[in-house]
């Protein structure tokens, strides 16, 4: 409720001419606040990574901070919040990296597994914190880093255990005739190489901008009906102000799969290089 308020008073300042405004690919484009014309250029979004970035620095920290001893059996006892923790990375080892790639192989990648999560989600949520407003990951820059962190794993995996025989085993498959290989080889090729973290990083782009605009045109248009739209119109605000609220609490959850599903599928990525038939 709080951020839908906070987008609310948004729109309602957004404009001034009393008609309606819809969202625009501009809102991904925002002011820069520090640092123009640098490398180190610093917007909106950018502050937003940033502030991601050290809060889940901070929570790793204190997740990882010293148990307290129980002096009744001599044994460390984990606090509420670094239980909450404990959980929280167990559900990465046993729900996705144990589960695709067995304890060992599990164990190898989990950090990286958990790294990517945990930045995801929190990259994520910030869609709907009030104030932040817009996912760290609704630009390009954020998502193609992760994805060719997966796609470098996915690639290193393969070489490690199969040495060169995992690129001509990927794109010369087993039992395909050889005439075949001039069609096959391509497709393979392109599919397994190229698109893998293409999709990966649109995937997770798109979702993150398709919410964005659908809960700045609900609010925006309940700006509109509230304080711009005469008579029984002004009904209609009620009604786009309660859909945007729903579309919040979605987005909690479209937050959450998302993360899961970029971390699942980078997974399966590395599952299928270390697979013996290469």
């Amino acid at each position: 409720m709080i951020n839908a308020l906070s987008l609310l008073s948004q729109a309602a300042t957004a404009s001034d001419s009393g008609s309606f405004e819809p969202p625009t690919i501009n809102e991904f484009y925002p002011e820069v606040i520090a640092f123009a014309g640098t490398p180190f250029e610093l917007n909106r979004i950018m502050l937003i990574r940033l502030l991601v970035t050290s809060l889940l620095i901070l929570l790793f920290w204190l997740w990882s901070s010293k148990f307290k001893k129980s002096y009744k059996n001599n044994t460390l006892v984990p606090s509420r919040f670094q239980l909450m923790g404990e959980i929280s990375l167990n559900f990465v080892r046993k729900s996705i990296a144990h589960d695709q790639l067995g304890e060992k192989d599990g164990e190898r990648f989990l950090p990286l597994l958990t790294t990517m999560f945990f930045i995801v989600l929190g990259m994520n949520i910030t869609g709907i914190i009030p104030g932040l407003n817009i996912a760290g990951t609704s630009v390009i820059g954020l998502p193609l880093v992760l994805a060719v962190a997966a796609y470098v794993t996915f690639i290193y995996a393969g070489v490690k255990k199969h040495g060169g025989h995992f690129f001509t085993s990927a794109l010369f498959p087993a039992g395909v005739p050889k005439a075949f290989y001039i069609l096959v080889t391509p497709i393979e090729f392109l599919s397994t190489f190229i698109l893998r973290p293409v999709t990966l990083a649109l995937r997770l782009m798109m979702n993150m901008i398709a919410g964005h605009l659908l809960l700045v045109l609900c609010f925006s248009a309940t700006q509109f009906f509230l304080f711009n739209a005469e008579g029984f119109f002004k009904v209609f605000g009620a009604g786009t102000f309660v859909f945007g609220f729903v579309f919040t609490l979605f987005e909690m959850l479209v937050a959450f799969l998302q993360a899961y599903v970029f971390t699942l599928l980078t997974t399966v990525y590395i599952q299928l290089a270390l697979a013996d038939e290469h």
